[in-house]
C-alpha cells in the first residue's frame, strides 16, 4: 500500500496554483477557486493531491500545505462516503504518518483531519487510530507527542460519547489512566492537552473516569500553581465542572479551593480569570454555598466587584470615547435576530396581572452584548447577581463600603463599575437597600446626564432594576423625575444610550402601568420624534417599548389625540416594509398591543392590517407546499412571519370584537386555519388556537360551521408536553364550548380524558392547570350530563386551581359548570367537599345567582349530614375559610 501512488506533475502544479489563488482577497477570485475545486471533486484521487501537499510537500509554504489540509477537511465532510477504499486508506495512512512533523501548524491539520474523518462514524472502521495515537504519546521526540495529544484532545471533544459506548470495547479504560500521568509531563503544551482531554468526560460523569476520581483531582492540585496559563485555565475548568458532578470529593478540600479560585478570578490572564469566575457562577447553584463561601465573601466580594471594570480593550472594541454616533447607519450584521414569542392565553391572579411562567429573563446583564458575548465583566456581575440572591443583605455588609467610594468616584470608569454592582444586587438585596434608595435614585437620575455615554447607558439599565420601588413610591417623588431623565435618554445622541434606555423604559413601563396615564401626551411625543431619530437596530426596540406601553396603560390610549400622534408613523413604517422585511416582526407585535389596546380606536386602520396579516399566512403556506413538493427548486418559508401575522390578528379580534365580523366574512381566514391548525411547527399550532379563540368570542358565526373539522384537531393537540400548544387549545376548546351551547356534545368524548388526565398531572405548569379546569368547569355547565359523572376524578385539582384567580367572567362560568355538575352528580363531590368550600370562599363577589347556587349546595349538603357532622366537619376549617363562609352563605 505504502508508495504505490504517485501524483502527476502536471495535475500537482495545477492545484498548487488553485491553493495560491484562494488565498488572494479578491472575492471573484475566490469564486473561480470554488468552482475549480467542485469540479475537481469529480475525480477520485484529487483527495490524495491534498493530502500529499500537506504531509509530503514539504517544500511549500506551511499556510499553502494547511489549507490544502482544510480543503482536504471538507471534502472529508461532504463526501466522504464516496471516497474510493485506496484512498481512504491512504489519506488515513499519511495522517499518522504525519501526527509529528515540525510545524505546529500542520500538526494541527493533520489533528482536525483525522478528528473529521474519526466522526464520520469511522472510529469503528479504523480500530488501530486510538492505540496507535496512545502509543505515540509515549514517543522521546517532543513533536510526535504534541500532536498525537493534539489529535486526541481533537477527538475526545467531537467523539466523548462513542468512546464512552460499547460500540468500541471501552477504550477510555486505557486513555483516561494514561492521560493522568502526562499530568505532570515537563511541557506546559503536554499538560494542557492531558487535562483537556480528562475535562471531556466530567459532565457525563465517565466510568472510567469516576474511578480514577481521586488520583484525578490530586494531579489537579499539584497543578495548580502552573506557570502556563493555559494549564491554569484548563484547571479552573475542570474544578467548576467537578463542582457539578462530585461536590462530594471537592468539599473536602473546599477550604482551600476557594482560596485558589480567588486567586486565579485575579489572574493576569484574562482567560484564566474568566474560567475562574464560573466556579462562583456554579457554586450559588449548589445547596452548600451558604455554608462554604459565608466565611469568604469579605475577599470575594471586593474581587467580584473589581472584575466589573470595564477592560482597556472593551472600550475600545466599544468604542467608549465615541460620544455622538446617532448620525452613523448600522452595521447589519450586529443586529441580532430577534425570536417572536407566540400568544398564550393567560388567567388573571388575585393581587397583580397574569404572569406568565418566566417572564423575568428580560432584564439580564446584557448591556453590552456587542463585545465578545461572555466576558470577565459580565462573568463578574452574574456571580455578583447570583450571590445577591443566594446571601441577600447578608451581602450588603461587605458591598455598601465598597459601593460608597465607587458611585462617587471622580473617574467615569470606576464610577460606572459602581453603577453596575448596584444593578446587579437589586433583585438579591432589594430589602436591605430600600434605606439607602431615597438617597440613591436621585444620585442615579443625575447619572443619566453624565458626559460619558457609557455612564449614561448603564444607568439606565440599573435604573430599571429598582422600577418596582420607584413605582411603589408617590409619584412626585422619584417616578416624574425619572421618567422625565429617562425621556431625554431615549432622544440622546449615542446609539448605545438610545437603546439601553427604551430598553430601560420599557421595564418602567410594565412596573407602572397606569400610573403613567398622566404622562401618556409627554411620552407619546418623545416615542414619536425617536421614530424619525433612530437607525436601523434601535428603531426594533423602540417598536417593543410602544407595544408595552400599550399593553400597560391599554383602553386609556384610546383617545383621538394620541391616536392622531401614534398611529401615522407606525403605519408609514408599515407600508415602507415589504413582505419578506424581518422587521415586520416586532412592527407586527407592537401593532398587535396597540390594536388591543386603543379596541374601537383602532378601526380606521384595521382592514389594510388585516389583509395583510391573511397574505402573509397565505403566502408561507403555499411556499410550505412547494417546498414539500418540489424541495430542489423552492426553499423552506420562515414561519415566523405567518405565527406573528396570526398573533397580530388575534390582537385585532380581541381588540375590536365584533367589528371585526365584517372583514372575516370577506376572507379566507378559517381555512387558512384549519392549515395552520395541523401545522408540524408547535408555535404556528400555539398561535392558531389562540386566533380560534378569539374569532370564537367575536364572531362565532363564522366559525361554526368549522366546529365539525376544527374540534378532532383540538383533541389531538391536548399533549401536555408542548404546554403552549395545549393551553392554548385548552383555552379555545372553553370558549367555543359557551358558544355552542348543547350542541356542544357529541364533541365532548373527544376532549374530556384528555382534560382530565391533564388536570391530574403532578408537576404541571399553573397557567395550563387554570385553563383546563375553566374548560372543564365550561364544558359541564353546557353538557352537565356527559361531564359529571366523572366529576370525582377531577373535583380536587379542579378547585384548588381555580381558587387563586380573580372573579372574572372565564371563572364565573366555570364555577356556574361545578355547581350544575354537582347538582346532577351530589356523591362526585362528598369526598372533597372541604376543597369545594375553600373555592367558593375564593369569591369576593359572585353574581347573584351564582351566589345562591353556592348557598343551595351548602346548605343542601349541612341538611344532608345533619348540624352534628356537619359542626365536626366544619371544626377542620381554617378560621379564615369559617369565618368568611358562616358571613356570606350562614353555614
Amino acid at each position: 500500500m505504502e508508495c504505490q501512488w504517485k501524483p502527476d506533475e502536471q495535475g500537482l502544479q495545477q492545484i498548487l496554483q488553485l491553493l495560491k489563488e484562494s488565498q488572494s482577497p479578491d472575492t471573484s477570485t475566490q469564486r473561480s477557486v470554488q468552482q475549480k475545486l467542485e469540479q475537481l471533486n469529480q475525480y477520485p484521487d484529487f483527495n490524495n493531491y491534498l493530502i500529499f501537499v500537506l504531509t509530503k510537500l514539504k517544500t511549500e509554504d506551511e499556510p499553502t500545505r494547511s489549507l490544502s489540509g482544510l480543503i482536504l477537511k471538507n471534502n472529508v465532510k461532504a463526501h466522504y462516503q464516496n471516497f474510493p477504499n485506496g484512498v481512504s486508506d491512504f489519506i488515513k495512512n499519511e495522517c499518522l504518518q504525519n501526527i509529528g512533523d515540525s510545524s505546529p501548524l500542520i500538526r494541527a491539520t493533520v489533528g482536525i483531519l483525522i478528528t473529521t474523518i474519526a466522526s464520520k462514524g469511522e472510529l469503528q472502521n479504523w480500530p488501530e487510530l486510538l492505540p496507535k495515537l496512545c502509543l505515540l504519546l509515549d514517543s522521546e521526540d517532543y513533536n510526535t507527542c504534541e500532536g498525537a495529544f493534539g489529535a486526541l484532545q481533537k477527538i475526545c471533544e467531537d467523539s466523548a460519547e462513542i468512546l464512552d459506548s460499547d460500540m468500541l470495547d471501552r477504550p477510555l479504560n486505557v486513555m483516561i489512566p494514561k492521560f493522568l500521568q502526562f499530568f505532570k509531563h515537563s511541557s506546559p503544551k503536554i499538560r494542557s492537552h492531558a487535562i483537556a482531554c480528562v475535562n471531556q468526560f466530567i459532565i457525563s460523569r465517565t466510568q472510567a473516569l469516576m474511578l480514577h476520581i481521586d488520583p484525578f483531582i490530586e494531579n489537579l492540585f499539584a497543578l495548580a500553581g502552573d506557570e502556563e496559563p493555559e494549564v491554569r485555565k484548563n484547571v479552573c475548568r475542570a474544578l467548576v465542572m467537578l463542582l457539578e458532578v462530585r461536590l462530594d470529593r471537592l468539599l473536602p478540600h473546599m477550604h482551600n479551593i476557594i482560596e485558589y479560585m480567588l486567586q486565579r478570578t485575579q489572574d493576569q490572564d484574562e482567560n484564566v480569570a474568566l474560567e475562574a469566575c464560573e466556579f462562583w457562577l456554579t457554586l450559588a447553584e449548589q445547596p452548600v454555598c451558604k455554608e462554604v463561601l459565608c466565611g469568604h465573601l469579605p475577599k470575594l466580594t471586593p474581587v467580584l466587584v473589581n472584575g466589573m471594570k470595564y477592560s482597556e480593550i472593551d472600550i475600545i472594541l466599544l468604542k467608549g470615547d465615541v460620544e455622538e454616533d446617532e448620525a452613523i447607519p448600522d452595521n447589519e450584521q450586529d443586529i441580532r435576530p430577534r425570536f417572536h414569542r407566540s400568544r398564550t392565553v393567560a388567567q388573571q391572579h388575585e393581587g397583580g396581572d397574569s404572569i406568565e411562567e418566566d417572564e423575568d429573563d428580560e432584564d439580564d446583564l446584557d448591556d453590552d452584548e456587542t463585545i465578545s458575548d461572555w466576558n470577565l465583566r459580565k462573568c463578574s456581575a452574574a456571580a455578583l447577581d447570583v450571590l445577591a440572591n443566594v446571601f441577600r443583605d447578608d451581602l450588603l455588609l461587605h458591598i455598601l463600603p465598597l459601593l460608597k467610594e465607587l458611585l462617587f468616584h471622580p473617574e467615569w470608569l470606576i464610577k460606572e463599575s459602581g453603577i453596575l454592582v448596584l444593578g446587579a444586587i437589586a433583585e438579591g438585596c432589594m430589602q436591605g437597600m430600600i434605606p439607602y434608595l431615597p438617597e440613591l435614585i436621585p444620585h442615579l437620575v443625575q447619572c443619566l446626564s453624565d458626559k460619558k455615554a457609557l455612564v449614561r447607558s448603564i444607568t439606565c439599565w440599573t435604573l430599571s432594576r429598582y422600577a418596582h420601588w420607584v413605582v411603589s413610591q408617590p409619584p412626585d417623588t422619584y417616578l416624574k423625575p425619572l421618567m422625565t431623565e429617562l425621556l431625554k435618554r431615549i432622544l440622546d445622541s449615542n446609539k448605545r444610550v438610545q437603546e439601553a434606555a427604551c430598553s430601560a423604559f420599557a421595564t418602567l413601563e410594565e412596573e407602572a402601568c397606569t400610573e403613567l396615564v398622566p404622562y401618556l401626551a409627554y411620552i407619546l411625543d418623545t416615542l414619536v420624534f425617536a421614530f424619525s431619530k433612530y437607525q436601523h437596530k434601535n428603531l426594533l426596540i423602540l417598536y417593543d417599548a410602544i407595544g408595552t406601553l400599550a399593553d400597560s396603560v391599554g383602553h386609556h390610549l384610546n383617545k383621538p389625540e394620541y391616536i392622531q400622534m401614534l398611529m401615522p408613523p407606525l403605519i408609514q413604517k408599515w407600508n415602507q416594509l415589504k413582505d419578506e422585511d424581518k422587521d415586520l416582526f416586532p412592527l407586527l407585535e407592537c401593532l398587535s398591543s396597540v390594536a388591543t389596546a386603543l379596541q374601537s380606536g383602532f378601526l380606521p386602520y384595521c382592514e389594510p392590517v388585516y389583509q395583510r396579516c391573511v397574505n402573509l399566512v397565505q403566502k408561507t403556506l403555499a411556499q410550505a407546499v412547494l417546498h414539500q413538493t418540489q424541495p430542489e427548486f423552492y426553499e423552506a418559508p420562515d414561519k415566523d412571519f405567518m405565527i406573528v401575522a396570526l398573533d397580530l390578528l388575534s390582537g385585532l379580534a380581541e381588540g375590536l370584537g365584533g367589528n371585526i365580523e365584517q372583514l372575516v366574512a370577506r376572507s379566507n381566514i378559517l381555512t387558512l386555519m384549519y392549515q395552520c391548525m395541523q401545522d408540524k411547527m408547535p408555535e404556528v399550532r400555539q398561535s392558531s388556537f389562540a386566533l380560534l379563540g378569539d374569532l370564537t368570542k367575536a364572531c362565532f358565526q363564522h366559525v361554526k360551521p368549522c366546529i365539525a373539522n376544527f374540534m378532532p384537531i383540538l383533541g389531538t393537540n391536548l399533549n401536555p408536553e408542548l404546554i403552549s400548544v395545549c393551553n392554548n387549545a385548552t383555552w379555545a376548546i372553553g370558549e367555543i364550548s359557551i358558544q355552542m351551547g348543547s350542541e356542544m356534545q357529541p364533541y365532548v368524548p373527544m376532549v374530556l380524558q384528555q382534560l382530565v388526565e391533564i388536570i391530574n398531572r403532578p408537576n404541571t405548569p399553573k397557567t395550563l392547570l387554570e385553563n383546563t379546569a375553566i374548560t372543564i368547569g365550561r364544558l359541564g355547565y353546557v353538557c352537565p350530563q356527559e361531564v359529571a359523572p366523572m366529576l370525582q376524578q377531577f373535583i380536587r385539582p379542579w378547585c384548588t386551581s381555580l381558587r387563586n384567580i380573580r372573579d372574572n367572567e372565564e371563572k364565573d362560568s366555570a364555577f356556574r359548570g361545578i355547581c350544575t355538575m354537582i347538582t346532577v352528580n351530589p356523591g362526585g363531590v362528598v369526598q372533597d367537599f372541604i376543597f369545594f368550600c375553600d373555592a367558593v370562599a375564593s369569591w369576593m363577589n359572585p353574581k347573584d345567582d351564582l351566589r345562591e347556587m353556592f348557598y343551595k349546595i351548602l346548605h343542601g349538603f349541612k341538611n344532608q349530614v345533619g348540624d352534628e357532622n356537619w359542626r365536626r366537619f366544619s371544626d377542620q376549617f381554617p378560621l379564615p375559610l369559617k369565618e368568611r363562609l358562616a358571613a356570606f352563605y350562614g353555614v
